[in-house]
């Protein structure tokens, strides 16, 4: 069931009428039901790997924390627990990818390939919960927090709907408090909860849909679509990406919020960053938390001289990598990433003086939005990698993009042949830079919900009422969207 489906649209109202007229008592029993429900809506066999993540976890929980004085056992306890979780989602997620390496070893040597008798699709979110149920356990073992008695608490930890299938990959100091805890209906975090809700299908339906058009036509053909249709699309891309996954966290955090659930705010105007490091402070910041906290940190972080510093930082990006998908350019993705930070890190004494020599000032406008510059376009460079999906296609559709010089199409009406007509490219473009001034103000810290609120009823009224219009009216819906998958449902 996706956020941006009629089924989800009687889905929700149900789910929170009920929520708010039953007993408190029996809301967590409530949202349980609700929540299995939502995940085995895509695939009801799957919600047998939620139950094995929840119990293998809760039981590791109770383990670790019964075996107290034990260290020995709690670290097997432990160990066993992370395997378990690791294991399950090498299968389902990485073995397909395995098992093709090793059939081309075997072919390097004439002996027969490895077949495969099984057949199945990768189960929606499984990198989402297993993480959360893994950083659990890590957490009971730390003394971060208390082996949670309850398994009906525990299991809507994991299985929280509105969170499930795409994070943020929630902490258990944070969600875990709160599944506890009794939720009464109180109108303004509903009504904020809501408008947050309506901010997320604006971005999904009316800005990353629709720069799905353009982006998909030309990656779909990549030799007729070259040269700069390529670099449009792949800087399009950047934020195709971007208004998926916020929207979905967007839509996410403003279903929790009227459940009465704070979640994270995984993104925070990534694209106003000033450097690479700055971006990954802001994207996706659930999962970059997870790697600092638990491998990042205990590899030895910064704390043992800069190359370790280095490796640790290519360590942990590779393995972001990998955790998106069972494919090298994902690596590669990742690995960029990496490379750009430790450069960074390398560089900044030179940069500083060179900052100096030309009397650059870090506060002045031009500079920052300069360096803003330079870190979109160097992680956006990342992003062809990560949309061509193999190393095949991301070589070809880099040799298209780098052969072949027409700048001419921005001139010659070219562009509104590729999906979408000219209207439609400009209102594309008009909804990103929206997108962006709203992102100007959350990077300073202004939420566009507080500035609304000090607004008069008249103003209140029209914007939020144009937000609706946008998205009923301007969302791009139909059969070749494919009812606009969420990107990240696929990790």
């Amino acid at each position: 069931m996706l956020f941006n489906s009629f089924d989800f649209i009687i889905f929700f109202p149900i789910v929170v009428l009920v929520y708010f007229l039953i007993p408190p008592k029996l809301q967590r029993i409530w949202i349980l039901i609700a929540s299995y429900y939502f995940y085995m809506s895509w695939n009801p066999k799957y919600i047998v790997l939620i139950l094995f993540t929840t119990v293998v976890t809760f039981i590791g929980g109770i383990g670790i924390d019964i075996l107290d004085k034990d260290s020995r056992r709690r670290q097997i306890c432990l160990v066993c627990s992370i395997s378990a979780n690791l294991l399950m989602l090498f299968f389902f997620k990485y073995i397909d990818m395995m098992i093709g390496y090793f059939n081309k070893v075997l072919g390097l040597f004439h002996i027969g390939i490895i077949e495969k008798n099984f057949c199945y699709a990768l189960p929606v979110g499984i990198s989402f919960f297993t993480f959360q149920g893994i950083g659990y356990v890590i957490d009971v073992y730390r003394g971060d927090t208390k082996a949670e008695k309850s398994f009906l608490s525990y299991a809507l930890f994991i299985s929280f709907f509105p969170q499930l299938v795409a994070g943020p990959i929630e902490r258990s100091k944070n969600l875990l408090r709160q599944v506890n805890e009794t939720h009464r209906f109180v109108y303004d975090r509903v009504k904020n909860g809501l408008l947050l809700m309506l901010w997320g299908f604006f971005l999904k339906l009316v800005v990353a849909d629709r720069i799905a058009v353009f982006v998909d036509a030309v990656y779909e053909n990549p030799f007729g679509n070259n040269g700069f249709f390529i670099v449009i699309a792949t800087v399009l891309f950047g934020f195709q990406i971007y208004c998926d996954f916020y929207g979905y966290s967007t839509i996410a955090r403003g279903g929790g919020k009227v459940l009465g659930v704070e979640l994270m705010d995984n993104f925070k105007a990534p694209y106003m960053s000033l450097s690479v490091t700055e971006f990954w402070r802001r994207w996706h910041i659930s999962l970059t938390g997870w790697f600092r906290d638990y491998l990042y940190i205990p590899l030895g972080g910064n704390r043992k001289g800069k190359l370790r510093q280095y490796s640790n930082l290519m360590i942990v990006f590779l393995a972001s990598g990998l955790w998106h998908g069972a494919s090298l350019s994902f690596v590669i993705w990742g690995a960029l990433n990496g490379i750009y930070q430790v450069i960074g890190n390398i560089s900044k004494s030179v940069r500083y003086r060179i900052m100096k020599r030309f009397q650059s000032d870090e506060i002045k406008w031009e500079h920052r939005f300069l360096c803003r510059l330079c870190t979109f376009c160097l992680v956006d460079i990342t992003w062809l990698f990560f949309r061509a999906g193999s190393i095949q296609n991301a070589v070809a559709i880099c040799e298209q993009m780098f052969g072949v010089c027409n700048p001419w199409i921005f001139f010659s009406g070219a562009l509104y042949e590729i999906g979408l007509s000219r209207q439609e490219f400009w209102l594309m473009l008009i909804a990103i830079v929206i997108v962006l001034w709203v992102d100007s103000l959350h990077y300073r810290d202004i939420h566009v919900l507080a500035v609304l609120e000090k607004r008069g009823l008249l103003f209140r009224t029209l914007a939020v009422s144009g937000l609706i219009f946008a998205v009923v009216m301007l969302g791009v819906y139909g059969e070749s969207q494919d009812v606009g998958t969420f990107i990240y449902f696929t990790f």
